[in-house]
């Protein structure tokens, strides 16, 4: 859409704030400052006082920016497709925007007013309805919105996914995979089952309302069955939609693709390049080599090689495997298999940098000080084979004294040089000061079965960060080489912290004694000093997620507004073309760029084109992520199914008004503690201290205390556990716990499993905070 740029009123005048305000609301497209400038006729003059007006609208919280777009904040069109998803306390409709990018906050409610009677044969609208409405812009008493609806539209949620249990009489019921809708079974007579068994991941359409008032549904499609082994994961790639078969066309042709020769390469395959991965990689898509520099002018510097599989060689540009491979988007990792961007063929065959096998690679030769700092970059097509095939801690082991026969050889050629590297670099980096959290993840076990053996925290070792700092090096000289040719690319940006994010966090120091700078630019170093206050202290890991949750979301861009996370000011994804489409498009354009060859970029290609681009692989990475996390939460929930009235120790990951996310400290998984069973209390939520805090007792849950819950339900096709509080709340700073000891006495006999016998236990050293 073009950018509406007419200026309100005439003239050159610098405008108002009302005047800016009133052109956001009417704009439609991607509007900046030049935009704005462009609309009111502002000369180079009067463009200084433009941005400072514009950056006062923005403190104010009257405008929000991402990148160099700016918007009305909070801003919703007028008219606006919506889901209606709950009832308020009066039992009137509230929805919410159908397409909301979570990575901007919570969705906003909107109230549903009453209308006239809808025309024609439309039903009410009820909850699960999409809908048509136009907003009232008269706020309700909470400031939110209100709107009413101008037409009920076709009900794409009238299909669930859920696993069907059958009946020995026929029949059945469906168990839905959503966690919103977990304990709400839908009814199946006999007859609309369409073959499903007990056990099958199904699709069905609801179908009405039965006897009783059950909601009853016909299995529309059978997409699996989850007695089988490995098979978790189907629910979340059904519920995603994401593909995950290939096409005849695209494996034919992959099937079809001949390996690459060195015709128009250069023969590097006598450089001992190396590849180091998890221990189960299947495709090997990076390999490294350094060694030091020998030119009298760069004593102490070191040449550091990048080579990356050349995926741009096998898969052109609009051929089958490029089709499905831009749908895609990337790879999907669950813990029980991968879903690849590519056919086997081509991931874990011709394009994997297997050991002693020839290879062809797009490699970035880079020359760095000795301080670590890059002299300058060259980009190559080569002919590669790799050296070995190492795991991080097999080169870790070998570094440390430990060489097995696979390292010894290799220990001093090949190891010592790119620590030695390494070392250079991590002075630059810790130079440059990118954002440093310090939160553990964690890794799912599975034994043969599929089932969950046991969750770990992988130790992080030297060798996972040499790989991760050249790799980011290398990315950073890919998007350097395709701007100095003018070339259109695909950046990794990530914005810094909105306004609205820096006050809530701003707010949540505030209570644990720490002040935020109002003053002076946003920079990684300023989360890090904060990091650094609160290391080894009670509040460590609940300041870590709090930091962490004031973060935009990274995505891929055609414009670039930077890399606030590393601190770089450009920065584009290269290094991993085999399960990432944004690396496939750049090797494209260096191969243009550099001239290596005939299957580089399209020369028509246009920003415009890689910004449509962009926002496809964008959404796919986000439903990825979602549907990695989903599984998660399944596999631990069939894990703890059985250990339901076991406590556990735990922390609160979340405060909502409805209740708190609880994460257990043994295995990561998350689970909700309704508010309505914390006590005899009515607990309010500080939004600001991201807190319950009971009315009369003043007890208080926050953002990250310790806990310890109590299993009370787990719904394992949902992914959903419900946990009950074992442990006193904290204290309100100057309130005291008035009638706290009563609060958790009424806990004590409220849980699901009934009365106990003696009070809730306190755990030793909890935050009292």
């Amino acid at each position: 859409m073009a950018v509406s740029t007419k200026r309100p009123g005439g003239g050159a005048a610098l405008p108002s704030r009302d005047e800016i305000a009133a052109f956001f609301a009417s704009a439609t497209g991607k509007v900046g400052a030049r935009e704005v400038a462009r609309a009111f006729g502002i000369g180079a003059a009067q463009k200084g006082a433009l941005k400072d007006l514009l950056r006062d609208l923005e403190e104010d919280g009257t405008l929000a920016r991402r990148g160099r777009r700016i918007s009305r904040a909070g801003q919703l069109p007028p008219i606006l497709p919506v889901t209606i998803v709950a009832r308020d306390k009066d039992g009137e409709l509230l929805a919410e925007p159908l397409d909301w990018d979570r990575s901007d906050g919570p969705a906003p409610r909107i109230a549903i007013l009453p209308g006239r009677r809808l025309g024609g044969r439309q039903r009410p609208a009820g909850l699960g309805d999409r809908a048509l409405l136009r907003l009232d812009r008269r706020a309700t008493a909470e400031g939110g919105y209100v709107g009413r609806i101008q037409k009920v539209l076709p009900n794409e949620r009238a299909t669930m996914l859920g696993v069907f249990r059958s009946h020995p009489a026929g029949g059945g019921r469906l168990v839905p995979v959503d966690k919103k809708a977990a304990g709400r079974e839908l009814t199946i007579s006999p007859g609309d089952e369409n073959g499903a068994v007990d056990g099958d991941l199904v699709s069905v359409t609801l179908a009405g309302t039965g006897a009783f008032g059950a909601k009853t549904a016909k299995v529309r499609e059978r997409l699996g069955s989850l007695t089988s082994e490995k098979a978790v994961s189907l629910v979340a790639i059904h519920a995603h939609a994401i593909p995950h078969v290939f096409a005849a066309e695209t494996l034919a042709e992959a099937e079809q693709a001949k390996p690459a020769t060195l015709k128009g390469r250069e023969d590097w395959r006598a450089l001992p390049l190396v590849t180091i991965d998890p221990p189960d990689a299947k495709d090997h898509d990076d390999a490294v080599h350094a060694a030091p520099d020998d030119d009298p002018g760069n004593a102490g510097g070191h040449v550091v090689t990048v080579a990356i599989a050349d995926v741009a060689a096998y898969v052109r540009e609009g051929a089958a495997l490029d089709r499905e491979a831009l749908e895609r988007g990337n790879s999907v990792y669950f813990p029980d298999r991968v879903v690849p961007m590519l056919p086997e063929r081509i991931s874990n065959d011709l394009c994997s940098l297997r050991e002693g096998e020839a290879r062809p690679a797009l490699a970035v030769r880079m020359v760095f000080d000795k301080n670590g700092h890059k002299r300058s970059h060259a980009f190559h097509r080569v002919m590669m084979r790799s050296a070995a095939k190492l795991s991080y801690a097999q080169a870790q082991a070998a570094i440390d004294g430990q060489p097995d026969d696979a390292t010894g050889p290799l220990l001093d050629p090949v190891l010592r040089p790119l620590w030695a590297a390494y070392s250079a670099l991590a002075t630059a980096r810790d130079e440059r000061g990118p954002l440093f959290l310090d939160l553990p993840e964690r890794k799912i076990l599975l034994k043969p079965d599929g089932t969950v053996d046991r969750v770990i925290v992988p130790q992080r070792l030297e060798a996972h960060r040499l790989i991760e700092e050249f790799m980011i090096a290398a990315n950073v000289a890919a998007a350097e080489t395709l701007e100095k040719a003018k070339s259109p690319l695909i950046y990794r940006v990530h914005d810094e912290p909105s306004l609205e994010k820096m006050r809530a966090l701003g707010d949540v120091l505030a209570s644990v004694g720490i002040k935020l700078p109002k003053a002076g630019a946003l920079r990684p170093s300023l989360f890090n000093g904060i990091l650094r206050q609160v290391t080894g202290s009670k509040h460590e890991i609940f300041i870590n997620e709090v930091v962490l949750r004031s973060q935009a979301q990274a995505e891929y861009a055609a414009e670039n507004y930077g890399h606030f996370g590393l601190n770089l000011r450009r920065y584009a994804h290269f290094t991993s073309p085999i399960r990432r489409y944004a690396d496939l498009v750049v090797h494209r354009g260096l191969i243009r760029a550099a001239g290596l060859g005939g299957d580089g970029l399209r020369g028509d290609a246009t920003s415009a084109d890689l910004a449509k681009i962009a926002e496809s692989i964008s959404v796919a990475e986000r439903r990825a992520m979602v549907a990695e996390r989903e599984t998660v939460d399944r596999l631990i929930a069939f894990h703890l199914s059985d250990r339901v009235g076991a406590s556990f120790a735990g922390r609160i990951s979340g405060v909502t008004r409805s209740g708190l996310f609880v994460k257990l400290a043994e295995t990561g998984a998350d689970g909700f503690v309704p508010a309505a069973t914390l006590g005899a209390d009515y607990y309010r939520h500080d939004e600001a201290r991201h807190a319950l805090v009971g009315q009369r007792t003043g007890e208080t849950f926050r953002l990250g205390d310790p806990v310890e819950v109590r299993l009370v339900e787990a719904a394992p096709v949902a992914g959903a556990l419900r946990f009950e509080i074992m442990s006193e709340g904290g204290a309100t700073p100057g309130r005291g716990r008035r009638g706290a000891g009563r609060a958790s006495e009424a806990r004590a006999s409220k849980g699901a499993g009934g009365p106990r016998k003696s009070k809730a236990k306190t755990p030793k050293g909890r935050s009292r905070a």
